[in-house]
């Protein structure tokens, strides 16, 4: 949801300017993104997000510019089988966004409620915020989940690299030093990573952790001391601590700081993702997964 994210802060930081907003709609073929890739176009030129590899941005900034003028909305398509690298057909709406629905989905990406994007591109072309799933022909239905919330427990060598990997994704970063500063506000979004590097530390963090529920939480550190950690959270009346990743991280290879951070960064990416992780090759399924609900015209 970092493209969201993005989106939000620079309405947020420009009040009162009138922005156009893009959104890939329509694929056939291959295609660098997928329907519900969007950017927006303020009137200086300047763009937040992307709609491909970065080879039709500039010619669609440049009709956004027209729809700024006039209000009305345009649809382009682009044939990438012949000017550019992919094997499709891609459809853009470009529209002049309604002020109310970037506040609205501002409200609702700040405050961590999910959300409906609903974007019209056969009649009455443009986007609206929606809270229910109501499938329409010429509807591009794109559900917008908060940003995922990192919760870091403890420092370390590789804290650096973390904050600066999940910063790049989008996400937000929480830091504390030890289970005292923990409470029960984190959500479905939220993932944990325990890097105190002290075992009674650890210990409490795990022991606070355990009744929340969270789909991610990471311990560094060697299994020998996950399973001394284990059985002393049973001593104490645990008898598991749900959705536990110890040790952390994907096998990368090396034991870097940075390489650590990015074996756990890209771990809590394909756990929320429900991805494979595996290699793209080897993968037998299409790379992109139908998440967005695009209903084209009969």
């Amino acid at each position: 949801m970092k493209e969201i994210g993005d989106i939000v802060r620079e309405y947020r930081r420009r009040p009162g300017e009138a922005f156009a907003l893009a959104t890939l709609v329509q694929t056939r073929g291959s295609s660098y993104r997928r329907p519900g890739a969007r950017m927006l176009i303020a009137g200086d030129g300047r763009t937040v997000g992307s709609l491909s590899g970065g080879c039709l941005e500039q010619e669609v900034a440049e009709h956004a510019r027209e729809v700024l003028l006039t209000g009305s909305p345009e649809t382009l398509t682009f044939d990438t089988r012949k000017r550019f690298g992919c094997n499709g057909v891609i459809e853009i709406l470009v529209e002049r966004a309604r002020a109310d629905f970037l506040e609205e989905l501002s409200c609702a990406f700040e405050e961590r409620r999910p959300c409906l994007i609903a974007t019209a591109f056969a009649r009455e072309c443009g986007s609206r915020v929606a809270f229910d799933d109501v499938k329409r022909e010429g509807v591009l239905l794109q559900r917008v989940e908060p940003a995922t919330q990192l919760l870091v427990i403890g420092d370390g060598p590789e804290s650096n690299a973390v904050r600066a990997m999940a910063d790049a994704l989008g996400w937000r970063v929480l830091c504390v030093e030890n289970a005292s500063y923990l409470d029960e506000s984190y959500d479905w979004w939220t993932a944990a990573v325990v890097k105190t590097h002290n075992y009674g530390r650890d210990f409490a963090a795990l022991r606070a952790l355990a009744p929340l529920g969270l789909r991610y939480i990471g311990l560094i550190g060697p299994r020998a001391r996950r399973e001394q950690l284990f059985g002393d959270l049973m001593d104490t009346g645990f008898a598991a601590v749900p959705n536990l990743f110890a040790p952390a991280g994907l096998d990368l290879g090396g034991d870097a700081p940075e390489t650590v951070a990015l074996a756990i960064v890209a771990e809590i990416q394909a756990v929320f993702a429900a991805a494979s992780a595996q290699s793209l090759r080897d993968r037998k399924a299409p790379i992109h997964s139908p998440r967005i609900v695009a209903l084209a015209l009969a």
